[in-house]
């Protein structure tokens, strides 16, 4: 267990960390032995950062964020996102320490108006939401031709198989040559938030790209520690377009196949 106090939430340099065990927590934390309903016993605000010690990525971005606080520094992150709704946990959360560009790079939506749809709401969600340090928004080159010469040969692949993880390398390897070229200390993406996307794959693609480029990737698995839920609350917050398919001609065809499948079945309930 991480806690991270604080006077105010405005400054990284106002924060400490603490590490604390199952009985120091129960002392300076919430006793939740003694008190089923939440009680929290410390004289400041806190935020109570939980992460499993088993999960690799927890392992590896926990460290990296407490050491940028020792140091006092603000590092410069390169953040492909790939939508509004997955940025907005991401962001929240990493804000703090970094002075991030917020890079929409994504040939792989189509058609062109669902494009500019999430390019507009990623845009006005950096706008209106409060962050330590705000996002510099970055739009990429919006090439579909890329991504269908990328997928060919591989059109019939079910979602979430070999033409996702190339579509994955295709939009991060983006990300990590202009992160290099522009001198940032780090690159990462905000696809590890959904629960339909690969972690593990993309920390594997960012972990080659890091040795390929010499900038260093941000490991993540956004979706831990309720990430996911968050980036729900902040889109219901900041009403924004939640899209139904991930992006692709690929995965709106699947989509449409499961809504046939799903009223299919209704229909046959309903007989």
């Amino acid at each position: 267990i991480a806690i991270f106090a604080a006077a105010t939430f405005t400054s990284v340099r106002a924060q400490t960390v603490k590490h604390l065990t199952t009985e120091e927590f129960k002392k300076e934390i919430w006793n939740y032995s003694s008190d089923k309903d939440w009680k929290y016993l410390g004289d400041k605000p806190a935020i109570i950062d939980l992460y499993a010690t088993w999960c690799p990525p927890c392992k590896k971005l926990s460290p990296i964020l407490e050491e940028i606080q020792k140091e006092e520094k603000v590092p410069r992150l390169f953040l492909h996102s790939c939508c509004a709704p997955c940025s907005s946990y991401v962001l929240e959360y990493l804000s703090p320490y970094f002075e991030i560009t917020d890079f929409f790079y994504n040939p792989n939506i189509s058609p062109r108006e669902e494009y500019e749809k999430r390019t507009k709401e990623l845009q006005k969600l950096i706008e209106e939401m409060p962050l330590v340090h705000k996002p510099v928004f970055l739009e990429g080159e919006y090439r579909p031709e890329d991504f269908f010469e990328m997928a060919k040969g591989l059109e019939n692949v079910p979602e979430g198989g070999e033409r996702c993880f190339k579509c994955y390398r295709l939009r991060l390897e983006e990300a990590a040559r202009l992160a290099a070229e522009g001198g940032y200390d780090y690159f990462a993406t905000t696809l590890t938030i959904s629960p339909l996307k690969n972690a593990a794959k993309l920390n594997e693609i960012g972990e080659e790209l890091e040795k390929i480029y010499h900038v260093k990737h941000l490991p993540s698995d956004f979706k831990k520690r309720n990430g996911y839920k968050r980036s729900t609350e902040l889109s219901a917050e900041y009403q924004l377009y939640r899209q139904d398919y991930c992006g692709c001609v690929f995965s709106r065809q699947e989509r449409e196949r499961q809504r046939q499948n799903s009223m299919h079945k209704k229909c046959e309930v309903e007989k």
